[in-house]
Parts: C-alpha cells; sequence; structure tokens
C-alpha cells in the first residue's frame, strides 16, 4: 500500500466527499495544549497561537503526520466576546499556521467558530452574527478552503453561524454538541440535521461533549432525520477521545472529572479503530475527532481506513500494525500479544481498585 500523498494540487472538501473518499479530522488541542502548558483551562482560549505559535505548529504537523487531511484553525471561542482586542490577531495567526502545515501534505484548511456566551444570555441574533462575521471576514481574508460551525448546543444559534458562514460561497460544515437527547431546547438530532442542511451546510453531525460509542448513536439519529425529511448531506463525526456512558444530556463537562482528571477514561488505539469503522459503516466519511484525541488516536482512524484510503500515514512508518511490531520482542507472551485478536478482546484495567467504573453527573 502507497504512502500518503505529499504537497500538489488538492481537491476541495466537497470534491473528495461526493467522490466517496474518508476524510480524516484532526484531534485535540484545547485540552492537550493545556496539559502541554500553553492553554489555560476555564477560559479555553487560544492566545497560543500568537504567544506559542511553535507549541500549537508542532500539534498541526503531528495531526498531518498521523494522518489528518484537515487542518482546523485553533480559533475556539476566539471570538470578539471573548479575546476583546486580541481576537483578530489570534484568527489570522491561527489561519497561517494551519496554512503553513496543511501546505506540507495532502490537508485542507478549515476555518472554525463555535457557539457563543450571548445566546444564553440574550439570543441577540444580530449582535451573535456580527460575532460570527467578523471572524468570517478574517477567514475569508486567509483564504481557508471550507468553514466549520462547531461545538453547537442549541439548534437556533447553529443555523444563525451557518447562515453567516454561507455568505462567502464557501462549503460549510456543522457539527452539534450534542448527544441522542437532542439540543438543550429539546430539537432531537434528526431535527438539528435538517435544520442546519436548510441553512445550508452541506456537511452536518456532531463533535465534542460525548465519547465515540454516544456519538455513533446520535449520527444514526440524524442521519435518519434527514432520510425521513427527504435531504441528503454529508455526514461528521469528531467525538471525545474519553469513554462517557455516564454523561447526562449536557456531556462530559457535567462529569465531576471534567477537565483534570479524565485520563482513566481515555480511549485505547484499538477503541478507536473499532469506531473509525463503525463510523465508516454507518455511512460517515468525515471522521476525526475533539477533545482527549491525540495524534496517535488520529492514526488508528487512518490505519484503520487505509484499505479505503489506499495509502498509510508517514506516522505508520513507526507503529506495526495491530501491534505487530511485537514479534521481534525477547519474551513470548508479549510476542503473543502481536496479532489483532488479542488488542480487539482486550479488556484493559484502570489499575484503581478503589474507583468506580462509572461517575454520576453533577448536573
Amino acid at each position: 500500500m502507497a504512502a500518503a500523498a505529499g504537497p500538489g494540487a488538492k481537491k476541495g472538501i466537497l470534491e473528495r466527499l461526493e467522490s466517496g473518499e474518508v476524510v480524516v479530522g484532526d484531534g485535540s488541542f484545547l485540552i492537550t495544549l493545556e496539559k502541554r502548558g500553553y492553554v489555560k483551562a476555564g477560559l479555553w482560549t487560544p492566545e497560543a497561537v500568537t504567544e506559542h505559535p511553535n507549541a500549537v505548529r508542532q500539534l498541526h504537523t503531528e495531526f498531518l503526520r498521523a494522518g489528518s487531511n484537515v487542518m482546523q484553525t485553533f480559533t475556539f471561542s476566539a471570538s470578539e466576546e471573548n479575546m476583546e482586542s486580541k481576537w483578530e490577531d489570534v484568527n489570522a495567526a491561527a489561519c497561517d499556521l494551519a496554512r503553513e502545515v496543511a501546505d506540507k501534505g495532502d490537508a485542507l484548511v478549515a476555518g472554525g467558530i463555535c457557539q457563543t456566551s450571548v445566546y444564553k444570555r440574550h439570543k441577540d441574533e444580530a449582535r451573535i452574527k456580527k460575532l460570527f462575521r467578523q471572524q468570517l471576514e478574517v477567514f475569508a481574508r486567509k483564504d481557508v478552503d471550507f468553514l466549520i460551525a462547531e461545538y453547537f448546543e442549541h439548534a437556533e444559534e447553529a443555523v444563525w453561524a451557518v447562515e453567516v458562514l454561507k455568505e462567502p460561497g464557501k462549503p460549510v460544515a456543522a457539527t452539534m454538541c450534542t448527544g441522542p437527547e437532542g439540543d438543550m431546547h429539546g430539537v432531537t438530532p434528526g431535527e438539528c440535521a435538517v435544520k442546519l442542511v436548510k441553512a445550508g451546510a452541506s456537511i452536518v453531525g456532531v463533535n465534542c461533549r460525548f465519547g465515540p460509542r454516544t456519538s455513533l448513536q446520535t449520527m444514526k439519529l440524524m442521519k435518519e432525520g434527514l432520510r425521513a425529511a427527504g435531504l441528503k448531506a454529508h455526514l461528521m463525526v469528531q467525538p471525545l477521545g474519553f469513554h462517557t456512558p455516564d454523561c447526562g444530556k449536557g456531556g462530559f463537562v457535567d462529569l465531576p472529572e471534567y477537565p483534570f482528571a479524565l485520563e482513566p477514561r481515555l480511549a485505547t488505539r484499538w477503541d478507536i479503530q473499532n469506531y473509525a469503522r463503525e463510523a465508516y459503516n454507518l455511512g460517515v466519511r468525515y471522521i476525526g475527532g475533539c477533545c482527549g484525541f491525540e495524534p496517535y488516536h488520529i492514526r488508528a482512524i487512518a490505519e484503520e481506513l487505509a484499505p479505503e484510503r489506499g495509502f498509510w500515514p508517514p506516522a505508520s512508518d513507526k507503529h506495526g500494525s495491530w501491534g505487530s511490531g511485537l514479534n521481534m520482542h525477547t519474551k513470548p507472551w508479549i510476542r503473543a500479544r502481536a496479532r489483532r485478536e488479542y488488542w480487539e478482546n482486550l479488556l484493559p484495567a484502570s489499575g484503581r481498585p478503589f474507583c468506580p467504573p462509572l461517575s454520576k453527573p453533577d448536573a
């Protein structure tokens, strides 16, 4: 099987999806860079693109090597509302970093916006659309390849975001940060998908807040809702890299472990290979991750779907498929682990005998 393609003429996001290609998204920025010492928890704003550009560049590069086709701008919560006078410089720098790394491979740049706190307080459509439009103006000036409205827990605000993002004529993706119960106003996943497509989104799905298994349940409901409405759209899923079967409607932010003690919930690379296959079988073709999704998780997606994509990511040069590299080990019981059946059937222990398997959400 061939290695990943390098720089050259690139197909757009819709051209790729419409031809049946698998698009591998990127992964965690806020949680990962907080762990590395470049983001402050609480505010969760991306000043790192100007304060520590090498850290952001490095993470983009790791995702590219792992197999990502999309370098999403690190612009989560980078609106004037959250960053005051710094917002424009941060958005511009984020675009430049994403483009610099994307041009080293066959990756596209996506400009991203997210929900606002204004919506919960005032539902001021004009004010909220102005905030979205400010970021969009920077994305347009920097000529990003497509646009993503992500992390919305209210369908109405997500629709407003799509209405703004579609203005320059670039493809728009939109993802809710909701689970199978729907948004915070009781709008079902299927209804959310329908609203987003009718607003102008070509790609719809979910990101963040819930783990892979729960997110795929939500994607199934979205797919069913679109089918019932006679609408078509490409499907996109970017869940947490954590297992969250005990989440309530608000997702992992309501778990007592959020955000500093989530590590015991971390998905293994083998969990993510299974997730990638299940997503593909469901008909999802834009498959990535969000908080907790490290580069090796993205590599797991790329490796699982290498037969469909026709190539391996560069990071696989140092990784034997399903543990095959362990064949070289001197201990026979470790050599015996160099097979897919072993890792697929393993039930990993946490090493924490006094900890419960599940938690009770605080809300």
